[in-house]
């Protein structure tokens, strides 16, 4: 099993550079399919603890393919809870897959910060990611909040969005205390934004992204 890039410098486990179990080289399989090459938590987390791949892929198919909400709403919750809890992996990894799948452009990216404002989001879109950025930062969203998200999304919606951002936050949560880092996916050197939270994200450009 091969690793990969640079994203280990701060990683607080060394790299498990070779493993034969075969969950692990499932999970190095779906990474290359899905972005072209093993990523971090394969040689990190998932090589030492195997027998949690199975529901992660469950978990990252049912958010791929389960929910009915559409895929550019999808990709802007991942990404933004991402930038909002400042998981550097996950910002690097979600925005890059957004742009290749063009739900997303750059101006849209740069845009986040002032999603509230920015004329490149629907209302609807808006009522997400406020109802995202609160839940994200507080643990909680106020009633004026969920009323808004109430005239955008019906019940079964605004349950597939919470979801999807619980299970974002899954992701973050295993990358970010484990000091896993961006891989390189945005172009280099990135583009720097500023997160709803003050701290620093990046953009990327998967056209310029360094190649496997």
């Amino acid at each position: 099993m091969e690793t990969i890039s640079d994203a280990y410098e701060n990683a607080r486990l060394a790299p498990i550079r070779r493993s034969w179990n075969p969950m692990v080289w499932l999970i190095a399989w779906a990474y290359r399919i899905t972005i072209g090459r093993v990523a971090a938590p394969v040689p990190v987390l998932f090589a030492r603890a195997p027998r949690i791949i199975f529901g992660h892929l469950m978990l990252m198919s049912a958010s791929e393919y389960g929910l009915s909400l559409d895929k550019r709403l999808r990709h802007l919750t991942r990404v933004f809870g991402s930038r909002v809890n400042v998981c550097m992996f996950c910002d690097d990894l979600e925005t890059h897959m957004a742009l290749k799948a063009k739900t997303m452009t750059r101006e849209d990216i740069d845009a986040l910060a002032q999603y509230a404002t920015s004329p490149r989001f629907t209302e609807r879109e808006r009522a997400a990611l406020r109802y995202v950025e609160e839940i994200n930062t507080t643990r909680s969203a106020t009633d004026e909040t969920f009323e808004a998200l109430k005239l955008h999304f019906s019940e079964k919606e605004i349950v597939e969005l919470t979801w999807l951002n619980a299970v974002g936050n899954y992701l973050n949560l295993m990358a970010k205390p484990l000091g896993i880092g961006s891989e390189g996916f945005c172009s280099i050197p990135p583009r720097v934004e500023t997160t709803p939270t003050g701290e620093s994200a990046q953009t990327c450009d998967p056209a310029q992204a360094r190649q496997p």
